[in-house]
């Protein structure tokens, strides 16, 4: 009867090859179970697995590149400064704003340099008007010195003609007197004609003398008119000394030209205004600095590279760049130059030793790398990461 069934029978499995159940006490009758890897022991193997991938990978990199992550786009940052003094009346350029070599920055009142210069001006045209009136002075006193020496040279050359042709005759005089006192003294001759020959003779002698005086005379009148040449040399050095103040004068109408110029202040170069120091209406002291101006086509990276790597480096070496700012974007430069000096050569304050105590410090030797801009994207004072393939 139904009700007469066993419920454990019931309850127990049964085999498929035959409708006896199985026995759940019989091992060997019991199914096999899948056997599970333990979950600590996977996250083990993992983790062994991602260190040694990064090591392998640490150990790639130190071993065939070289890597600086704290190098630095740099440009030739100019720092624009006035030459003069004055009060700041223009400004024409603000930050930002790209500029062109020669191109307007600053003006300052220019209107004490404008008086100088007229003055200055007017000082020049004094000592032109003055080489002026000299050079007719001289002029002048040529040609009245040339008159009177003509004069003299004439009365000279007639005092010379009148005692050369008295000298013959004062000669035949005292012959004819000396003759008539011999006749006289025989007798042949009268008292009277003796005294007239005599007479004569005096007369022709006192006109020689006349005419030897008027010759000595002439003479030191063509002295003198000679002697008053040399006031055209002193004419002639008061033209050096006027020739000296005006070169004086146009060196110093040059420098206050320069400074007149100096109060309108230029790019020196092409770039972009970065940084603007001043305002309008400021007083701006000479060496005080105005403006800073880059240009952004001339830029280069700087890394400071360890000592102790340095010479796995060559100028023209190929090197990966990664720029902070465009992570997304890939760089490439070269290495443009090594320095020759580490960076703490050039620190301001030095490190001296006066202890004895050493603490041995790797230097740093900065790296100039060339990199090409990229529509002007690219800035000084950028963060850049470095990549050099070394080869081992």
């Amino acid at each position: 009867m139904r009700a007469g069934v066993n419920t454990a029978d019931r309850s127990a499995p049964l085999d498929r090859n035959s409708n006896h159940p199985m026995s759940q006490s019989d091992p060997a009758a019991r199914p096999s179970k899948r056997r599970r890897i333990p979950l600590n022991l996977i996250v083990f193997f993992l983790a062994l697995l991602a260190i040694v991938l990064f090591g392998y990978r640490e150990l790639h990199d130190r071993v065939l590149f070289l890597q600086v992550d704290d190098a630095r786009i740099r440009a030739e940052m100019v720092t624009v400064s006035s030459r003069t003094a004055g009060w700041l009346t223009g400004l024409a350029v603000r930050e930002g704003q790209p500029v062109d070599a020669g191109s307007v920055l600053v003006t300052l009142d220019a209107r004490d340099a404008a008086l100088v210069l007229a003055e200055l001006t007017a000082q020049r045209d004094a000592i032109t008007a003055d080489r002026g009136r000299l050079r007719a002075e001289q002029e002048l006193e040529r040609r009245r010195i040339d008159s009177r020496l003509h004069s003299v040279q004439a009365e000279l050359a007639s005092a010379r003609v009148t005692v050369s042709s008295l000298e013959p005759q004062l000669k035949l005089a005292r012959q004819d007197q000396a003759r008539n006192r011999r006749l006289f003294e025989r007798g042949v001759v009268s008292r009277s004609h003796l005294d007239q020959s005599e007479g004569q003779g005096q007369r022709i002698e006192r006109e020689f003398h006349i005419a030897t005086a008027n010759l000595r005379g002439a003479a030191s009148r063509v002295q003198e008119a000679e002697t008053e040449r040399a006031r055209l040399a002193v004419l002639a050095g008061q033209f050096a000394v006027l020739d000296r103040r005006e070169a004086e004068l146009e060196v110093r109408l040059q420098r206050q030209r320069l400074d007149i110029a100096d109060r309108t202040i230029h790019s020196p170069t092409q770039g972009v205004i970065d940084r603007k120091f001043v305002e309008v209406g400021e007083y701006v002291a000479p060496g005080q600095r105005l403006f800073m101006i880059h240009d952004p086509a001339r830029i280069w990276i700087e890394a400071n590279v360890k000592e102790t790597d340095i010479q796995r480096l060559a100028v023209g070496q190929s090197v990966h760049l990664r720029v902070d700012a465009y992570p997304d974007e890939a760089f490439s430069g070269a290495i443009e130059r090594i320095g020759h000096a580490a960076t703490s050569t050039f620190a301001l304050l030095p490190s001296p030793n006066p202890s004895g105590n050493f603490t041995k410090i790797t230097q740093r030797i900065p790296v100039r790398i060339a990199i090409e801009q990229r529509e002007g994207r690219l800035r000084p004072g950028m963060m850049v990461e470095v990549r050099i393939a070394t080869g081992g």
